[in-house]
């Protein structure tokens, strides 16, 4: 059931990356409101770009290691019993699979989501960095909630 959530993640990310590929041209940016545009780009990398070079292996092993990485997630979630850690694993693990699958087809991650004050654009990202980066904040929470917990005890 709660593999669900990663399915979910999954398929909106590949929804709206193909959407993305056939509306915009790359690097030509779209203003959808002032501070945020849609604007296609290809991260060879990981976050913001790291490891980004031009090498025929990287996004092969870029893919090797996110894929030991969900195995880790889903060995994790067998065992893990907070409910709100295991919604964060399965954001997480939708998340880094929509990434796998775009490194296969493409050799580089679809980024398209370009917000920005004045000169300065946070990097270009989707919906599956937005989705790992969601989990990642509700595990955090979860042992924020627990630390405080085990203070007032």
């Amino acid at each position: 059931m709660i593999y669900l959530i990663s399915l979910g993640v999954i398929f909106f990310d590949q929804l709206t990356k193909l959407m993305v590929l056939e509306a915009l041209t790359p690097h030509l940016p779209v203003v959808v409101f002032p501070s945020f545009n849609l604007f296609l780009t290809f991260n060879r990398g990981v976050s913001f770009s790291f490891l980004s070079g031009n090498h025929v292996w990287t996004p092969w092993a870029l893919s090797a290691l996110a894929l030991v990485i969900c195995l880790f997630i889903v060995r994790w979630m067998r065992v893990e019993k907070s409910r709100l850690i295991l919604v964060g694993l399965s954001l997480i693990l939708g998340g880094a699979i929509g990434n796998v699958i775009d490194r296969v087809r493409f050799g580089a991650v679809v980024d398209f989501l370009d917000f920005y004050i004045g000169s300065y654009h946070w990097p270009a990202f989707n919906v599956a960095d937005s989705a790992i980066c969601i989990g990642v904040g509700l595990i955090l929470l979860d042992y924020l909630r627990k630390g405080k917990t085990n203070e007032n005890n």
